[in-house]
């Protein structure tokens, strides 16, 4: 497997739910569904201009998830030289799954749990996709006998 991962990035979105949501669904991802594809990067450094981070997001696959409109994750890797390959919005899976809202920013309830899922479950498919050598290597998925 190659040493480039994925790295998907959710916005900081302070005093938000649907950003709650979106970080969950990125720690879901990178430490129980695709850890040796993913990772994740502070945007607050990516903000502030670090150089080693810009550098990483520059040669990097990068997907973006945002909590409000503003879409402060993807305007932030634009701002890095590099648009994000993809770049969500849980808004946009609160307008399909209208029965799965979160609570709350700290306990974002059961509802927002089950929404969390559904993101990191998009969210390892398209690292898949991005990913080739991730492919079948998941922990998601039982292994072969």
């Amino acid at each position: 497997m190659g040493d480039k991962k994925v790295y998907v990035i959710p916005c900081s979105g302070i005093g938000k739910a649907t950003a709650s949501v979106g970080r969950d669904a990125t720690y879901k991802v990178i430490e129980e569904k695709r850890p040796e594809c993913a990772d994740t990067i502070c945007l607050a450094l990516l903000t502030l201009g670090d150089q080693e981070t810009l550098e990483e997001v520059r040669k990097s696959d990068v997907i973006t998830i945002d909590g409000c409109a503003k879409d402060c994750a993807r305007k932030n890797v634009e701002a890095s030289g590099k648009p994000p390959v993809i770049n969500h919005r849980v808004h946009d899976y609160l307008k399909v799954h209208r029965d799965l809202k979160p609570e709350a920013v700290l306990d974002i309830g059961e509802d927002g749990r089950k929404l969390v899922e559904i993101i990191a479950e998009d969210l390892a498919e398209e690292i898949d996709e991005l990913q080739t050598e991730c492919s079948g290597s998941n922990a998601d998925k039982p292994p072969s006998a």
